[in-house]
């Protein structure tokens, strides 16, 4: 694995949101100056192939990545701000495994993305949802 490589993997590694190939980028290049734009999108795609690295698409029009080796979660995608929140709920995962069940499979894998917008909190306070 080539220095400049090393660097985007710890850029990856490090990320606490879902950065895109830009941010991943930008992030690479204040560590190495030297790291142009076609090493990340061919490291990506490396990592990619390798299975280090989950690609989503949260409806923003661009790819966005995440290590694969961390612990299952899902996403919940603010559609206004973009944000991405990585939850866990353990009655989404015993109900996704029992429609498999009630349909004759046997659940291997699975993404579960929530598109939503942040409710107002005095909507919510006064009942209104």
């Amino acid at each position: 694995m080539t220095e400049q490589r090393r660097v985007i993997a710890r850029v990856l590694s490090d990320a606490r949101d879902h950065p895109d190939a830009g941010a991943v980028y930008q992030r690479a290049a204040v560590i190495d100056s030297r790291i142009s734009m076609a090493t990340v999108y061919r490291t990506i795609r490396l990592f990619e192939e390798c299975n280090v690295l989950d690609r989503h698409d949260f409806g923003d029009g661009r790819a966005r990545y995440e290590e694969a080796s961390r612990e299952h979660h899902d996403h919940l995608i603010d559609v206004q701000s973009g944000n991405v929140i990585e939850f866990q709920n353990p009655d989404i995962e015993r109900l996704q495994r029992e429609v498999a069940r009630q349909l004759g499979y046997k659940l291997v894998d699975h993404r579960l993305e929530l598109y939503g917008t942040r409710v107002d909190d005095k909507a919510n306070n006064s009942g209104d949802s």
